[in-house]
């Protein structure tokens, strides 16, 4: 038992090296982003309190390298524990399935704007006030890889390894039933979903039935998607579909605004 520990740790730690510089990166952008959607009071009180915005930019990526190591290295002995893991290479049978689908959902995600840009005022008016660097890395590398490390590597595997200590224990884990995996994945999107509710009643000033369903189609419907190919393909293809997905949508949005 000592020996697999130590054996799937250093295997995750090993792979962990990729991430890094998505982490960090990510960490950066994020960090960017953040200050500039942000008012001078609270700009003004983060400095204060760290110093400078360098600092803040600092406390940013460190903070993303933490929990995206621990979300990481867990969810490696989770996703084993549950028989997804997967080799990490991309299979050109898999992209032909797959890239087709993103091209679709990159359409679809770049519709916000053209279709609820319509009928919210605001979503269309900070559609139109661009999309800065800091936003189109951000969303790829921290958007596109941790969020994907957080909700699908970590977070739906914990969800489907709990229903399986309830419903499945002694059942193989190339035999769990499929049902326990699609609920786990059903539920990271809400929790994903709902975990937007305070940022969007800040941004609005207000929760509408047509806000709520933006809410959880932008950030709960695409994400069925990538915990279906986490299930069958591996995480890469994951990634692969929530990188793509902002990649297309922000190069159209970039041509068009």
């Amino acid at each position: 038992m000592k020996e697999y520990v130590m054996l799937t740790l250093k295997k995750a730690l090993q792979t962990y090296l990729v991430i890094i510089p998505f982490a960090v990166i990510g960490g950066i952008t994020v960090g960017m982003y953040t200050f500039e959607h942000s008012t001078p009071e609270v700009i003004e009180a983060a400095i204060e309190q760290l110093g400078s915005y360098q600092a803040l930019i600092t406390v940013t990526v460190v903070q993303t390298l933490v929990y995206s190591l621990f979300a990481w290295v867990g969810g490696y002995f989770i996703v084993e524990r549950l028989g997804l893991m997967k080799p990490f290479r991309f299979e050109k049978t898999v992209l032909a399935k797959v890239c087709p689908v993103i091209v679709v959902l990159g359409l679809a995600f770049a519709a916000d704007y053209f279709v609820l840009g319509r009928l919210i005022p605001e979503v269309a008016a900070d559609y139109e006030k661009g999309i800065s660097v800091a936003y189109f890395i951000g969303s790829l590398t921290y958007g596109g890889v941790i969020e994907e490390i957080l909700l699908r590597w970590f977070f739906m595997g914990f969800i489907a390894l709990i229903m399986v200590m309830i419903f499945a224990r002694k059942e193989d884990k190339k035999e769990i039933p499929v049902w326990i995996f699609i609920t786990a994945n059903v539920i990271a999107a809400i929790v994903f979903s709902v975990g937007h509710l305070p940022a969007t009643q800040m941004f609005f000033g207000r929760i509408t039935g047509l806000i709520l369903f933006r809410c959880f189609l932008l950030n709960g419907a695409f994400a069925l998607f990538f915990g279906r190919w986490f299930r069958k393909f591996g995480i890469q293809y994951a990634m692969l579909g929530h990188f793509g997905i902002h990649l297309l949508s922000k190069i159209i949005l970039i041509c068009v605004i």
